[in-house]
């Protein structure tokens, strides 16, 4: 009569379970979408203790809170689809600006483009005295014109984009700094202002800028188109 070696056969069987376990690597997913919940609800249904049964209550605000989310969940996603729309039309709109001239709030002066930069300025009332003081990047100051009595509104003043020795500026952007004085000594409210051409739009910063003389301009600090 054969003998049967049990111990090993088990013992065979042990290393075969063993391998086959060590083969199967579990995969899962990070997201918990309305078929994974529904799946653990239904696993936590069937695995539940006789003695103590789920809670009606408690599954049916489980319920509620999912229905809850996957509302928010479908109300992001559409919100994102209409910004990115928005976006888009925004964009859109302001291509047309490319070629137009603008008059924007700022006090940035662009040298080295072959052209004549022209300080502009809006005295709220006429001033007895007036100054444009010019810095480079650095916050240097590099010129300082006296401008003398200005009288209320616009004026404009031609920069020859040179120091106050008399010697040619570096290409590049300069803050200008405009005040004015009235008879009293008092300080005049200015708003100091330019005009140029858009030659194109940047992205760079996550929404629309323009640029004009190569300087970025922001559209909330455009206050005249012209075509």
């Amino acid at each position: 009569m054969s003998t049967i070696d049990v111990n090993s056969q088990l013992a065979g069987t042990g290393n075969n379970v063993g391998t086959g376990l060590s083969s199967n690597t579990p995969t899962g997913s990070s997201a918990l979408g309305e078929n994974e919940f529904m799946k653990m609800l239904m696993a936590q249904m069937q695995n539940q203790d006789p003695t103590q049964p789920m809670d009606n209550q408690a599954m049916v605000a489980q319920l509620a809170t999912f229905s809850q989310l996957q509302l928010q969940t479908d109300a992001n996603s559409k919100l994102d689809s209409l910004i990115l729309a928005q976006t888009s039309n925004n964009q859109t709109s302001v291509a047309s600006l490319v070629g137009k001239n603008i008059a924007y709030n700022s006090n940035k002066l662009h040298l080295g483009d072959g052209t004549t930069p022209t300080i502009r300025a809006t005295l709220t009332t006429a001033a007895a005295s007036t100054s444009a003081v010019v810095s480079d990047s650095t916050g240097k100051t590099v010129r300082t014109l006296q401008l003398g009595a200005e009288p209320q509104g616009a004026i404009s003043i031609p920069f020859d984009g040179k120091d106050d020795n008399g010697n040619a500026l570096p290409a590049g952007d300069y803050t200008v700094t405009v005040a004015g004085k009235d008879t009293q000594g008092a300080a005049v409210a200015v708003t100091q202002t330019n005009k140029g051409v858009v030659t194109g739009i940047s992205f760079a910063n996550g929404y629309a800028e323009l640029l004009v003389s190569g300087v970025t301009i922001k559209l909330s600090d455009v206050s005249e188109i012209d075509q």
